[in-house]
């Protein structure tokens, strides 16, 4: 192998790993945002169940499909 194309193969793996640590980092980022949200709609869901439960008349059906089902 010529010395140019060794150095031109080393410059292409060291940008590709560059970017696999940028692309690394946002799905990581993005991971921990998911995380974030799922645990608020598993608050929300409780806090509505509470307010359901709350009101007196009603059932609490939570995830269970609807009657017709």
């Amino acid at each position: 192998m010529s010395e140019d194309r060794l150095t031109r193969l080393e410059e292409v793996i060291a940008h590709q790993a560059a970017q696999i640590e940028d692309l690394n980092q946002v799905v990581t980022a993005q991971a921990d945002r998911v995380d974030r949200l799922e645990r608020q709609v598993a608050q929300l869901r409780l806090r509505a169940a509470e307010a359901e439960a709350a009101q007196g008349d009603h059932v609490v059906l939570g995830d269970s499909p609807p009657p017709h089902y």
